[in-house]
């Protein structure tokens, strides 16, 4: 936050919510990807770790941490009954003599609007950084808990900014007028020469 001489980060563990739910920079990826997830029951729990160096009280870190669940809803967070949404905000900027009779100034609205949208913001990112990090895992009795296919996640979000139809999209199990559609399987490349350069 170069506006405040401050940084905001955020810190997740992001176990709660169902496939079909995920959505990606508005998209809403998980219903078209279709197949199931790690669970299909909406309860699990989210933590969410809201740190920065900003001066605040707690007052204002609360504040702080009741706009992590607008970063989860972003993502298509339902926070289904059965889910527990854990929220902590901290700061270790400001610490305030209070013997010598150091007081703390409150905030300004603007530089708390700049920390909530900055909350918002991180919050999403973190869930899908996270998600997106996750291998498939075999858990416990065989559970299954499928990463998220990037490839087919990328091409979803491709589509979308290009108007072009889901048929047009492999690796996909989606419905259409009621009936389960499938594409083709994606191709992994064999060679990293194989991918397409990025156009920056």
């Amino acid at each position: 936050l170069p506006g405040l001489d401050a940084t905001l980060g955020v810190l997740v563990l992001a176990n709660f919510g169902v496939r079909r739910d995920l959505v990606v920079d508005g998209v809403p990826v998980g219903a078209a990807l279709g197949g199931k997830g790690a669970r299909e029951s909406g309860d699990g729990s989210c933590i969410v770790v809201v740190a920065t160096d900003a001066e605040l009280g707690p007052h204002e870190l609360t504040r702080i941490a009741r706009r992590c669940g607008l970063g989860l809803e972003l993502t298509g967070l339902v926070a289904y009954d059965g889910s527990g949404e854990i929220f902590l905000a901290l700061s270790t900027g400001g610490r305030i003599d209070r013997e010598a009779g150091g007081a703390r100034a409150v905030a300004s609205p603007r530089a708390l609007n700049e920390l909530f949208a900055a909350t918002v913001e991180a919050t999403e990112e973190a869930i899908l950084n996270a998600l997106w990090a996750a291998p498939d895992v075999v858990g416990r009795e065989g559970r299954l808990a499928p990463g998220i296919p990037h490839h087919a996640v990328l091409e979803l979000l491709r589509a979308h900014d290009h108007g072009d139809d889901l048929a047009n999209v492999r690796g996909l199990i989606y419905r259409r007028n009621g009936k389960a559609v499938l594409t083709p399987p994606s191709v992994t490349p064999n060679e990293l020469d194989d991918l397409p350069f990025p156009a920056w």
